[in-house]
């Protein structure tokens, strides 16, 4: 599904300081930690616990937050539907990778487990060769 470019606009200029309190009310609503919540962030873009605050602080637009981010190479693992759009079919770069931190915070909401958020052990299962 494409984005319009309006929409991709809109996603760009929006700060991630005005975002991420509504992800701390979801995710505390649920009975969630906010260390959780940087844990995920911290893990989705390679940003410390201090470089998120600082970022906030800064009142950083998304295009700025993800341009500067390293994100994690199993990013490309979250899949699925995020506020009406499904993740790996999102064409452009900086709308899917917010959107990538939107499906984050929902699982983390959701009270699936750290490690599963975090695509780890995902090939436990698998036979060695």
């Amino acid at each position: 599904m494409s984005t319009t470019s309006h929409h991709d606009e809109r996603i760009a200029k929006m700060s991630f300081a005005s975002v991420y309190p509504l992800y701390v009310a979801k995710i505390e609503k649920k009975g969630r930690s906010v260390t959780e919540l940087n844990t995920i962030i911290e893990w989705l873009t390679g940003y410390s616990v201090e470089q998120i605050n600082q970022l906030i602080t800064n009142k950083v637009s998304f295009a700025e937050f993800f341009s500067k981010a390293q994100l994690n190479p199993n990013a490309t693992l979250i899949t699925g539907t995020i506020c009406g759009y499904r993740i790996e079919d999102i064409e452009n770069q900086l709308t899917r990778e917010v959107r990538y931190l939107d499906k984050v915070v929902d699982e983390l909401a959701k009270g699936k487990k750290l490690e599963k958020i975090m695509r780890q052990n995902l090939f436990s299962n698998t036979p060695k060769i």
